[in-house]
């Protein structure tokens, strides 16, 4: 009797430390899935999570749930205090992808391993443009980038001033952490302005009797006019003749941008007599700044422009995008004849 009861307490025991060694089995292994399995959610808010600049731990937690980045937040702050993440919150913009774990996610977002932002600068045309460009795709606040460029003491140190501000403005693609300030993404957009203006290049300018910033506001002009690049030259010796000889430049995108409306297909009497410094058919001389941000084309175009002896050009009838050239009023006045005629035609007002 005493062997048999004897075997039943070490069956017993048995039984019971496979029960104990079975629950810690278990334990650990949701606990491992919990630190390494995957948590995130229904990413309603797209791939990218923001982390603003000034942000709590508690913020960040708000974040990750209204985006659908983590599925369950419990499980996300218990690892997430053990790691100590919320003494080291960094501000930017992260990628979570599908399937991430707790562990993946906070040691992302503790490392401040961002994901650069690739700032796309191609035509803009007004300053607004541009505030709203950096606005949309950067922590840098609209409100401190205007009171900037319109801050003639700042803009002075880039010599510069609130007209030819956007002459810095060069069209490329630019790598920015998401968190940049206002300041330091200006500085590095006018860093390639800067890189760009070499000796020779402002050598060349000076040929034309122009400073860089004239020279790109003659590119604005002739960018304007045409996105035919290998016509740019000659349009761009149109624009010189006229400014060498004090003619008007007559041009009229630079009516449309003194309007502020880009959609007029057809100059009309009424928009010529518009009152602004950018009107070149009021105004004597260049306008006091570009009228958008020329592409390296229209800017290598001004020059290297050639010597003609060109005063006229009108967009020929056939509507093909290029022009017809001319050295008298007469000559252009029988080009623009043949232009009206079929603007008339095709019912273009």
């Amino acid at each position: 009797m005493g062997a048999a009861r004897s075997k039943k307490k070490k069956s017993a025991s048995k039984r019971i430390w496979l029960t104990i060694l079975t629950i810690a089995v278990v334990a650990v292994a949701y606990f491992a899935f919990e630190i390494f399995g995957p948590n995130t959610g229904s990413f309603s808010e797209g791939p990218y999570l923001y982390i603003h600049t000034g942000s709590t731990y508690e913020q960040v937690k708000e974040s990750l749930v209204s985006g659908g980045y983590v599925r369950n937040i419990r499980s996300f702050d218990l690892l997430a205090r053990q790691i100590n993440y919320p003494e080291h919150i960094h501000p930017g913009k992260y990628t979570i992808n599908k399937g991430m774990s707790n562990y993946a996610i906070i040691r992302l977002l503790h490392s401040g391993r961002q994901t650069p932002v690739k700032l796309v600068i191609n035509k803009l045309r007004k300053e607004q443009d541009f505030i709203n460009l950096l606005g949309q795709n950067l922590e840098a606040d609209s409100n401190v980038l205007k009171q900037m460029f319109h801050d003639p003491v700042y803009l002075s140190q880039f010599g510069l001033d609130t007209n030819t501000l956007m002459c810095a403005v060069m069209p490329d693609t630019y790598d920015f952490f998401w968190n940049t300030t206002a300041d330091k993404a200006f500085r590095k957009i006018e860093k390639s302005y800067a890189h760009f203006w070499t000796p020779e290049r402002i050598q060349q300018a000076k040929n034309h009797d122009l400073t860089p910033q004239q020279a790109i506001t003659v590119a604005s002009i002739v960018d304007e006019e045409t996105n035919k690049n290998d016509e740019k030259a000659k349009i761009a010796s149109v624009y010189l003749n006229r400014l060498h000889k004090g003619i008007r430049l007559q041009a009229d995108p630079t009516v449309k941008f003194a309007i502020g409306d880009f959609t007029i297909r057809r100059i009309t009497g009424a928009h010529l007599q518009f009152s602004s410094p950018y009107n070149t058919y009021l105004n004597t001389g260049l306008p006091p700044g570009p009228i958008c941000t020329p592409s390296v084309a229209s800017i290598e175009a001004v020059l290297q422009a050639p010597a003609t002896d060109y005063l006229y050009f009108c967009a020929k009838e056939d509507f093909s995008g290029y022009h017809r050239f001319a050295a008298t009023l007469q000559e252009h006045m029988q080009n623009a004849h043949l232009y009206q005629q079929a603007l008339n035609e095709r019912g273009i007002h």
